[in-house]
């Protein structure tokens, strides 16, 4: 018998996959990894002139599915018209090593993304939380608003904060009367956090942007963009005031919002609480008190695009 590796397009992939759907099929990968059922070493990520690829394997024994995906990081691809991510899947028959499918995985990249983000933020954040602050404006932030918008449909108003401040004012254009909810367009990150409670942060930046002396009690951070060495977005005095969930362990502290404090020292690796998913089990608490900050840091995790790429082939009838 002779089998095909199935090919899937992104418009295919943006057919198939809803928010809500992602949002619970990531929920559930990251319960599966806190319960000991998935492999997943840290992803491997090469350096490149203007940016990187990362590969990231993983095996979902639960989901009977196994998996690697490809992925860039160019910053700077915005000035070429092109996506600063680009990712494709290869779904693998873990019993035999067949190629089940490729799937072109950009869309899959930033709604998983988000997805992760928005659990996050509804396992952390305060119940109170009637502010979003978002600094970014790309396509990652607009994924976040819509995923966080979704699980916390409390959320009455969204201060935005971007580099590129017409992205940010498309934001507000496409979105404001869409969501229902009153979106402002700051002129500095200062202005874009202060008064809100959920803060969530999708730059590639290498420097701190977000000041210690900014930073009031109670609100949670969600932080996106720090997903290599070198890279992080908040002051390091915030993470020691900060109760902190990473989504890996592992890579997390190599690749995460923590990786430079931590090998500067101004951090140890004891002062990390664990990870998101040990929270959506039981095994760790999250949020002890409205005073409290927390602080979410994701990297990406390849169990969340198996986890979506499962999902797809089920809907294509290609798995049980």
């Amino acid at each position: 018998m002779i089998r095909q590796t199935v090919y899937i397009r992104e418009e295919q992939v943006r057919e198939l996959l809803s928010l809500g759907e992602t949002i619970e099929a990531i929920e559930s990968a990251f319960k599966d990894k806190a319960e000991g059922q998935a492999i997943m070493p840290p992803k491997l990520i090469v350096p490149l002139p203007e940016g990187d690829i990362r590969a990231m394997p993983t095996y979902l024994p639960k989901q009977n599915m196994a998996g690697v995906k490809v992925v860039n990081s160019h910053p700077k691809n915005i000035e070429k018209g092109l996506p600063s991510i680009m990712a494709i899947l290869i779904m693998i028959e873990p019993e035999t090593g067949f190629p089940i499918a490729v799937i072109e995985a950009t869309y899959l990249t930033a709604l998983r993304t988000a997805a992760a983000g928005a659990i996050a933020s509804k396992s952390l954040a305060s119940s109170k939380s009637r502010r979003l602050a978002i600094l970014g404006a790309g396509t990652q932030g607009r994924f976040q608003l819509l995923s966080h918008k979704l699980v916390l449909p409390q959320i009455e108003q969204v201060k935005v904060w971007s580099l590129h401040e017409e992205l940010a004012w498309q934001l507000k254009r496409e979105y404001e009367t869409q969501l229902e909810v009153e979106i402002i367009v700051c002129s500095n990150p200062e202005e874009a956090i202060k008064g809100t409670n959920v803060i969530v942060t999708t730059t590639p930046s290498r420097q701190p942007i977000v000041q210690n002396e900014w930073v009031s009690e109670g609100v949670h951070f969600t932080c996106i963009g720090a997903d290599a060495p070198g890279k992080q977005e908040l002051d390091p005095a915030i993470l020691k005031r900060a109760r902190i969930f990473l989504d890996d362990m592992a890579q997390g502290m190599e690749s995460g919002e923590v990786n430079v404090p931590l090998h500067q020292g101004l951090l140890k690796p004891e002062e990390i609480v664990g990870e998101l998913g040990e929270v959506l089990i039981g095994k760790k608490e999250g949020r002890r008190s409205e005073e409290e900050i927390t602080v979410f840091s994701s990297t990406g995790l390849a169990i969340q695009d198996v986890a979506c790429g499962a999902l797809i082939l089920r809907k294509l009838g290609l798995k049980e």
